[in-house]
C-alpha cells in the first residue's frame, strides 16, 4: 500500500491559508465587540459631587424652612444665621480654645482606652487563662452604662480632668476590646497549623499570622470607638467643665442661644468625620494585602 505525502510547498499553503483570516473563502470575519458590564455603561459622575449632594440638599431645605417661616430663629437658626455666629465665635478665640481643649481630652482618652482595651483583647484572646479571668468581668462592665457612672467618677476623682478623661477611656475600651477579641479568635485555624509545620514558634505565630489577621477587626473597633469618644465628651464636658464645646454648649444652652448650640453640634460631626477619614486612610495602608469589594 503506498501513502501519498504532499509537497511542502502545498503543505504551508494550507497552513497559511487557514491561519490567515483575509485568505478564507467566507470574506473577512467580523469585528469583535467588546462586552461592557452594565455597571460601567453609566454616566459616571464624581464621587466628590456624589458624597456632597445630600448635605447640600438637606442644606438647601433647612434654608428654606427658615426663610419661609416653617422653623422659627428661637427654635432652629437659618446657615446664614448659624455661618455668622460661627465665624464671631473664631473671631473672638472662644471656638479655637475649645476645640484645642476638647481635642486634648478626646486623644488622651483615646489613648489609655486603646491601650487597656487592646491588652485586655490580646490577655483575653491569645491565652485560655486570660479569657477565664478577663472575659466574663469585662463582658458584665461592658453592659453598665458609662454615663450612668458619672457621678461615681466625680466622688471618685473630683470634678476636674480625670472623670472626663475616665468617661471616655471608658467609652473606648469596650468596643475596642471586643472587636480585637473577635479579631483573633477569628483567624482561621488552618493558618496556624500551616505556621507551625513551617517551625514559627509562639511569638512568630502571634507576630506573623494572629495579628495580621485581627488587623482588620481592630481597626473597626478603632472607627467605633471614636464616635463612642466624641458622645462620651458630650457627656464629660457637661459636668463642672469650665472650656471645651461642650461647655460652650452649656452656656447657649442657659441663655438659649440655639445658633451656638448648632454651631458646637457641626464641629463635633466635623472633628468625628475627620478622626474617621483618618482611621480610614490608616485601613488603606495596612491593609492593602486584603483585596476587598468596594462597590459598583
Amino acid at each position: 500500500m503506498s501513502i501519498s505525502h504532499a509537497p511542502p510547498d502545498s503543505l504551508e499553503s494550507d497552513i497559511s491559508d487557514i491561519t490567515d483570516p483575509s485568505s478564507s473563502t467566507e470574506g473577512p470575519t467580523p469585528d469583535l465587540i467588546p462586552l461592557v458590564p452594565t455597571s460601567s455603561r453609566r454616566t459616571r459622575v464624581p464621587r466628590w459631587l456624589r458624597r456632597t449632594t445630600g448635605p447640600l440638599l438637606l442644606l438647601a431645605l433647612w434654608q428654606l424652612l427658615t426663610s419661609t417661616g416653617a422653623l422659627t430663629a428661637d427654635v432652629l437658626a437659618s446657615p446664614g444665621r448659624i455661618a455668622q455666629v460661627g465665624g464671631d465665635l473664631i473671631a473672638d478665640g472662644s471656638l479655637p480654645s475649645a476645640m484645642g481643649t476638647s481635642l486634648q481630652r478626646v486623644a488622651l482618652g483615646l489613648l489609655l482606652g486603646t491601650v487597656v482595651g487592646t491588652g485586655l483583647a490580646l490577655l483575653s484572646g491569645l491565652f485560655r487563662i486570660g479569657e477565664d479571668l478577663v472575659d466574663a468581668p469585662v463582658q458584665m462592665l461592658r453592659t453598665v452604662p458609662f454615663v450612668g457612672l458619672i457621678p461615681l467618677f466625680i466622688i471618685w476623682f473630683g470634678i476636674g480632668e480625670a472623670p472626663k478623661v475616665a468617661i471616655i477611656t471608658l467609652g473606648v475600651t469596650f468596643p475596642l476590646y471586643l472587636n480585637v477579641y473577635a479579631g483573633i479568635r477569628g483567624v482561621d485555624a488552618q493558618l496556624i497549623e500551616a505556621g507551625e509545620s513551617l517551625g514559627l514558634s509562639r511569638w512568630g505565630l502571634v507576630r506573623h499570622v494572629v495579628l495580621p489577621g485581627a488587623l482588620p477587626g481592630a481597626l473597626t473597633g478603632l472607627r467605633y470607638s471614636l464616635g463612642i469618644a466624641w458622645l462620651a465628651l458630650v457627656f464629660a464636658e457637661q459636668v463642672n467643665a469650665d472650656s471645651g464645646i461642650g461647655f460652650l454648649m452649656v452656656q447657649a444652652r442657659d441663655f438659649l442661644r440655639t445658633d451656638v448650640i448648632v454651631v458646637c453640634l457641626i464641629v463635633y460631626a466635623f472633628l468625628g468625620l475627620i478622626a474617621d477619614f483618618i482611621v480610614r486612610s490608616l485601613e488603606r495602608l495596612l491593609l492593602q494585602w486584603r483585596p476587598t469589594f468596594t462597590g459598583r
